[in-house]
């Protein structure tokens, strides 16, 4: 379950990832997967994104590009200001700051305190603001130097702001930062001392897994996706229906209602939500909507 809460903490963690460097490699060449919603004077195009990479993985094609060029919209799960992380800052302390709290060591079984003790002094907070922190928060914070120490950066929502803000383009999102912190501020305890347990695992242990969701994502292996989220939620059904089930519900029905007004959107999400059978593109396929894979 660590691995997969990560995944959803990455578009925030990606803020405090910034200027790290790549490993010297040949560019990775990736494929991710794309699809589209039509109907005669509507079109919606649903990319899979990964909200962390290495900055020498190249995943413009000719056929995103086209897509990306006809839509006068982008839509992404929420806006993270890169430039002024004012509101995403302000939104978590007003979720993730509290008093009354355990000491921070405390919520890790004594094995690990040592581990956790020496990421916080990695990390320059002092150890008494971790200890008024919701562990959740806290975890955020140690996962973006781990980010950092895997040579990963802000991911594609980032490249893709940029270009629409090039051209004058709008951008919408499907949640607002609170909304989006919320799902974790509502996680039971025990799952956010998973996440803080998992963020300081070793940089091996969460490398070998980052490659793992990297190489399916860049193969646009929709399948092999649906089925790491299957098994990592499939002892949570709580975690499940609050990270995933209940948020596709709600964004397809925002493309529902969407499809009702003329032109064409480009809504790019993490490549979870679109794939298996809880999946945005399955919920609309539910309600007669037909949806061709593009790339």
């Amino acid at each position: 379950m660590n691995k997969l809460l990560r995944r959803f903490f990455a578009p925030v963690a990606a803020l405090l990832s910034l200027g790290s460097a790549a490993e010297a490699r040949a560019p990775q060449l990736a494929r991710p997967a794309l699809w589209e919603v039509s109907d005669p004077d509507t079109t919606i195009y649903l990319f899979g994104t990964i909200h962390l990479l290495p900055s020498d993985t190249q995943w413009r094609t000719a056929k995103l590009d086209q897509a990306l060029a006809s839509s006068q919209e982008l839509v992404v799960e929420t806006i993270v200001d890169q430039k002024n992380p004012t509101k995403l800052m302000s939104a978590m302390a007003s979720l993730g700051l509290t008093k009354g709290l355990p000491p921070i060591l405390e919520r890790v079984p004594p094995a690990q305190r040592p581990a956790l003790e020496a990421a916080i002094k990695k990390s320059g907070v002092p150890v008494q603001a971790y200890n008024s922190m919701k562990t959740w928060m806290a975890a955020f914070l140690l996962l973006s130097n781990q980010f950092r120490e895997l040579g990963l950066s802000g991911g594609v929502e980032g490249v893709l702001r940029n270009d629409f803000l090039a051209r004058n383009k709008p951008i919408g999102e499907l949640e607002t930062n609170l909304e989006q912190l919320s799902f974790f501020d509502r996680l039971p305890e025990s799952a956010q001392r998973d996440l803080l347990e998992g963020a300081i695992e070793t940089s091996a242990t969460m490398k070998s897994e980052f490659g793992g969701m990297l190489s399916a994502w860049t193969r646009g292996d929709v399948v092999g996706i649906a089925n790491t989220f299957d098994r990592d939620l499939s002892t949570s059904p709580a975690l499940r229906d609050s990270l995933i089930r209940q948020r596709n519900a709600n964004w397809s029905k925002w493309i529902e209602h969407r499809m009702t007004e003329p032109g064409a959107v480009m809504i790019a999400v993490g490549a979870g939500h679109l794939a298996g059978p809880y999946s945005v593109l399955e919920l609309l396929r539910k309600d007669g909507y037909k949806v061709r894979r593009l790339q």
